[in-house]
């Protein structure tokens, strides 16, 4: 099958249209004019023809703006929807939730003594969970997607996390020497944070040992 025939198509289509649509505009202004004679006003045929048809493309530059406009908002949101949809795989994984369960369950409040007594599954339930806040705040940076997209069905994850693992990211920046230690997951709990005091949600985390 020859795949270029659709295009030609297409293109002669298109063609096609701007003729008609050409001699259409010319046929209905040589109308006018004709009316206009018979009632005895004088007008200059080419005259009208020029000034109609400034007329007519000024409208056509101005509607192919709108339809610009209208076609990059619908850019926008499914890129939007696109983010959104791997936030959500990010966040709600088997893998992720139970990650953060540990997290949630496991880690002592005093990093010193944490980082001592902490088995491997529990570094490596901290280690899911810091790297998903980094990739999260990845896909959020300025200007990617609209906070109040998609903090209100984040926020809990990402405040709950962070106030457990803070101690601990503190801890090790210090430690190694290395402020900017997980600097981007830190800079998402800020956003989240500042996101929660403006819609005046619960500030203190309800903690329970037994949830679904």
């Amino acid at each position: 099958m020859n795949t270029k025939w659709p295009g030609i198509i297409t293109l002669g289509i298109f063609f096609g249209i701007t003729v008609i649509g050409f001699c259409a505009w010319i046929f209905g202004i040589s109308v006018l004019w004709f009316s206009l004679h018979m009632l005895n006003f004088n007008a200059d045929l080419m005259s009208m023809i020029g000034s109609l048809s400034t007329a007519v493309g000024a409208s056509a530059v101005f509607g192919a703006g709108f339809i610009a406009y209208r076609e990059l908002s619908e850019v926008a949101n499914s890129r939007h929807m696109d983010i959104a949809d791997r936030l959500f795989n990010e966040l709600n994984s088997p893998d992720s939730i139970e990650a953060r369960r540990m997290v949630y369950q496991n880690l002592h409040q005093d990093p010193e003594i944490g980082i001592k007594e902490i088995s491997k599954e529990d570094r490596d339930a901290v280690k899911k969970v810091l790297n998903s806040l980094d990739r999260v705040a990845f896909l959020t940076q300025s200007g990617w997607i609209p906070d109040d997209v998609i903090m209100p069905w984040m926020h809990p994850m990402i405040t709950k996390s962070w106030e457990k693992l803070s101690p601990y990211v503190e801890y090790e920046r210090k430690r190694r020497n290395e402020p900017y230690y997980y600097r981007y997951a830190g800079e998402l709990a800020n956003r989240c944070n500042k996101w929660r005091k403006k819609n005046n949600l619960q500030s203190e985390t309800n903690w329970l040992n037994e949830s679904i």
